[in-house]
C-alpha cells in the first residue's frame, strides 16, 4: 500500500499565524508612532536652537544687530544657516515661523502640524535663546 506524503501547512495554522502577526503589529504600530512623534519634538528644539545660535552669532558680527528675516542668516558667506526652515515648512511634522525677527531681537515659533500625531506641543525660542514649551 503506499501513503501520500502531505505538504502544506493547513488552513487553521495559517490562520493562527497571521492573528500572531496581527496581535504583533497591533502592539508594535503605536509605539513606533510614538517614537516618531518624540523624534519630530526632538528635532523641533533642535532646529530652533541652531536658529537661535545663529541669530546670536550674527549680532555679535553685526554690532548687536539681529537678523531682520531668516535670509539675512541663510545668504551670509559663509552662512549662518545652511537651510531655511520658515521658507521651507513644514519640516519634520513642524511649521517654522520667523516673523517675529528684527535687529533689536527674535522669536522664532515652531508648531506642529497636526497636534498629537505630528508633534505635541509649540516651541518657542526667543532672543538670548530662551525656550519655552
Amino acid at each position: 500500500m503506499r501513503t501520500r506524503n502531505k505538504q502544506g501547512f493547513t488552513l487553521v495554522e495559517i490562520m493562527i499565524v497571521v492573528a500572531i502577526i496581527a496581535l504583533l503589529a497591533a502592539i508594535a504600530i503605536p509605539n513606533l508612532l510614538r517614537a516618531r512623534m518624540t523624534a519630530n519634538d526632538s528635532l523641533a528644539k533642535a532646529t530652533l536652537r541652531a536658529m537661535s545660535t545663529a541669530a546670536e552669532s550674527f549680532a555679535t558680527a553685526n554690532n548687536g544687530n539681529y537678523p531682520a528675516d531668516e535670509s539675512s542668516l541663510t545668504g551670509a558667506t559663509p552662512p549662518y544657516l545652511n537651510k531655511a526652515y520658515c521658507a521651507n515648512s513644514p519640516i519634520s511634522g513642524y511649521n517654522y515661523n520667523c516673523a517675529g525677527m528684527s535687529i533689536s531681537g527674535y522669536t522664532i515659533v515652531a508648531t506642529p502640524v497636526a497636534v498629537g500625531s505630528s508633534g505635541t506641543t509649540v516651541e518657542t525660542i526667543t532672543t538670548g535663546g530662551v525656550l519655552t514649551p
